[in-house]
């Protein structure tokens, strides 16, 4: 049982865990799945719960790269709420551009997009692994200048696509009854388990998080490490545009994803990763990202205001990341380990 409580997973569990039963003692129709019928007559499943598992999907994925940079680098992308404005401008570019809207066009747009963001991914990657400036500094070019990127690619036109084909990504295919981009969360987790399982990437990153000159020493190259983990969360977050363009039918470039990078690092905070770098539990950060979800949910469902929503929703986060941090935990085990010890010798006397 000590194994369990010592695991960095169990904080998010338990952060996921006491906020469903918040909910289920006041108020047990929280928990209530419903198959109803969509707008195009198909079954598809409804209530808070399938709401969560949608809404939190972007966050989640993006938490995955999120992981990885952080432990790479030992710092923070805090320029992925603007480069999924760019890929996203970029999907509604080559979509609206076609006759019509179909699979392969919306693929198409979607590759494209894909190479855009790794190629941003790939800039903040250089400035951050060849001219060593720090993460947040080295992102925070593309946090003031991508919205402005994104809405010079459309020429700042304000784009909506009526084809109820579009919004299959962000809500459900017809036949589908859970929501499109869970089953997309779900696969871009089984994608970067499989990455992380036959590739070297997640122990390279945790060596060049934990002691960059050490890992040299045994043959690893830091620089190219970095600028790849920027490079592969490029590639969420071209995933995360899809998604939130198909979501809204279009784009408001200044509001698309907004705060979404903080969010992102707090469900890696969440995850009992360690923000200055080294191990990492990619598993842990997508718990995370629900349970930020789950607590935005709750929040809204019990009518607190939109202006106060941010308090609230950093008073609680605050107090899950701190209770995670590991050198609180560290000093948790300590004090747990001199109670046992003063136990142990009053028995012996």
């Amino acid at each position: 049982m000590t194994k369990i409580f010592k695991r960095q997973i169990f904080i998010p569990i338990a952060a996921m865990l006491a906020l469903l039963l918040f909910n289920l003692i006041i108020d047990p129709s929280f928990f209530h799945i419903s198959l109803t019928t969509n707008n195009a007559g198909d079954p598809v499943l409804s209530g808070n719960l399938i709401s969560i598992l949608n809404n939190g999907s972007e966050l989640a994925i993006l938490a995955l790269g999120m992981t990885l940079v952080t432990a790479a680098s030992g710092g923070q992308d805090i320029s992925v709420g603007a480069t999924i404005a760019i890929a996203g401008s970029v999907v509604l570019k080559i979509v609206c551009g076609a006759n019509e809207v179909s699979v392969g066009i919306v693929l198409v747009a979607f590759l494209v997009a894909c190479l855009v963001s790794m190629a941003f991914g790939a800039f903040n990657g250089a400035l951050v692994s060849i001219f060593k400036i720090q993460p947040m500094v080295a992102t925070l070019i593309l946090f003031t200048a991508g919205r402005s990127i994104a809405a010079w690619i459309n020429n700042n036109a304000q784009i909506n696509i009526s084809d109820p084909k579009f919004t299959y990504i962000a809500e459900f295919f017809p036949g589908l009854p859970i929501p499109t981009p869970f089953l997309i969360t779900i696969l871009c987790f089984i994608i970067m388990a499989l990455f992380m399982k036959f590739t070297n990437i997640g122990l390279y990153s945790q060596a060049v998080g934990i002691n960059e000159n050490s890992s040299k020493l045994n043959g690893i190259n830091p620089v190219f490490i970095k600028f790849l983990t920027f490079v592969i969360l490029g590639l969420c977050v071209a995933v995360c545009g899809l998604i939130k363009v198909s979501r809204s039918r279009g784009i408001t470039y200044s509001s698309i994803a907004e705060n979404i990078e903080m969010d992102a690092i707090l469900a890696v905070a969440l995850g009992g990763n360690a923000l200055g770098g080294g191990k990492f539990n990619m598993t842990a950060s997508v718990i995370g990202a629900y349970v930020i979800q789950i607590l935005t949910t709750t929040l809204y469902k019990y009518n607190i205001s939109s202006a106060a929503l941010s308090a609230y929703k950093a008073i609680v986060v605050i107090v899950l990341v701190v209770i995670s941090a590991p050198t609180v935990r560290r000093k948790a085990k300590a004090v747990t380990d001199k109670i046992k010890a003063n136990f142990a010798r009053k028995e012996v006397a």
